[in-house]
C-alpha cells in the first residue's frame, strides 16, 4: 500500500513554545485513525500543518507523496473538519454545503440531504447563531459526504448529544466500508470511538509518544488482581503500569504478558481483566483522562 501521509522531524513553535516536537510517522492508505491527546498536546497544530493551515518550523510533510503547502492538487483531495470552523458572518448551513461541492470533487450531495434529516442540521439560520451542537452536525455532514480520499476530523461532534454521537460513529463506519478512504479521527471520548479504530496515535505536549496497530493495543496489556504477596511475587520484573493495594488484596496492571504469563498467573490465584483502550492510554502517558483529553 502506498503512505498518504509521511511526516519526518515536523516541528512548530511559537515563540518558546513546541506545540509539534520532532514528530516522525507515516500513514498508509485506507483506514480509520485515531489521533488521541489531552487538551493543548498538539493535535490541532499537528492537523493544521498536514492540511497547510500552518508552515513548520522544522521538518519535512508529505500528503500524496508532494508538499501540501499552495499545492492545489494535494488540497483537493484533503478534507479538514474542526470544531473552531470559522464561516463568513452572513452563511448558512445551506450556503456550507453549497459551496462544500465547489471544494470537493467527490462531494455526494444526496449523501448530505440524508444527513442533514438524520441530524436535523437547521439550513436557514445563520451559522453563527446555531448552537454548538447544530454547528458540530453541519461540520459532520460536510466531514462524510466530502467523501474525501484524506479526511481530518477534530472533535467533531462535539457538542452533540450521545444519541447523535451514536449516529455518527455508525454513519462514519458505514460509509468508510462502503467507500473506502483515509480518516484520521481526533477525539478524547476514547471508549466511544475505540472499536472503529485501526491505528492510534497519541501526542503529548508535542512529541508523538504512542504510534501502534489499536488491536494489538487491545491485547498488550492486563490488569491482574489476588492476594497482594501473590501479587507483587508475579509482577517482579514485569513492565508494571500501574498498582494498587487495599487491605490484602492488590492489583496490578501489566504490560506485555503473552499466553504462557497468563496461564501462570491463573494459576497463581490471580484474576486477569483486559484493559480497554482508553485505560491503556492513561496509564501509559498518565496524561489522558476523561474530559480533558480534548
Amino acid at each position: 500500500m502506498n503512505a498518504v501521509v509521511e511526516v519526518a522531524g515536523l516541528t512548530k513553535k511559537y515563540g518558546a513554545v513546541r506545540a509539534v516536537d520532532d514528530v516522525t510517522f507515516s500513514l498508509e492508505e485506507g483506514g480509520i485513525h485515531g489521533l488521541l491527546g489531552r487538551n493543548g498536546a498538539g493535535k490541532t497544530t499537528l492537523m493544521s500543518l498536514l492540511t497547510a493551515q500552518e508552515f513548520a518550523t522544522a521538518g519535512d510533510i508529505r500528503v500524496f507523496g508532494e508538499s501540501p503547502v499552495e499545492n492545489a492538487s494535494v488540497l483537493g483531495r484533503v478534507c479538514f473538519i474542526k470544531e473552531s470552523q470559522v464561516y463568513p458572518d452572513a452563511f448558512k448551513g445551506k450556503h456550507v454545503l453549497r459551496s462544500a461541492a465547489w471544494f470537493f470533487p467527490h462531494w455526494d450531495g444526496d449523501y448530505a440531504a440524508k444527513l442533514v434529516e438524520l441530524f436535523n442540521a437547521p439550513l436557514d439560520r445563520p451559522m453563527k447563531k446555531l448552537s454548538r451542537g447544530q454547528r458540530s452536525a453541519i461540520g459532520v455532514i460536510v466531514g462524510l459526504a466530502s467523501r474525501a480520499e484524506l479526511t481530518f476530523l477534530d472533535e467533531p461532534y462535539a457538542g452533540l448529544d450521545a444519541v447523535a454521537r451514536r449516529r455518527f460513529y455508525d454513519e462514519l463506519l458505514a460509509d468508510y466500508t462502503e467507500h473506502p478512504r483515509t480518516i484520521v479521527l481526533s477525539t478524547h471520548l476514547i471508549d466511544e470511538a475505540a472499536d472503529l479504530l485501526e491505528r492510534v496515535l497519541v501526542i503529548h505536549e508535542g512529541k508523538l509518544v504512542m504510534d501502534a496497530d489499536a488491536d494489538e493495543l487491545r491485547g498488550s496489556v492486563t490488569t491482574l488482581v489476588g492476594r497482594a504477596s501473590d501479587v507483587e511475587s508475579f509482577a517482579a520484573g514485569r513492565d508494571v503500569l500501574d498498582r494498587s493495594t487495599i487491605g490484602g488484596i492488590a492489583s496490578v496492571t501489566i504490560a506485555g504478558l503473552n499466553d504462557n504469563d497468563k496461564a501462570a498467573a491463573a494459576s497463581a490465584g490471580l484474576e486477569a481483566s483486559s484493559v480497554s483502550l482508553q485505560d491503556l492510554i492513561v496509564r501509559r502517558t498518565g496524561a489522558i483522562s476523561e474530559g480533558e483529553a480534548a
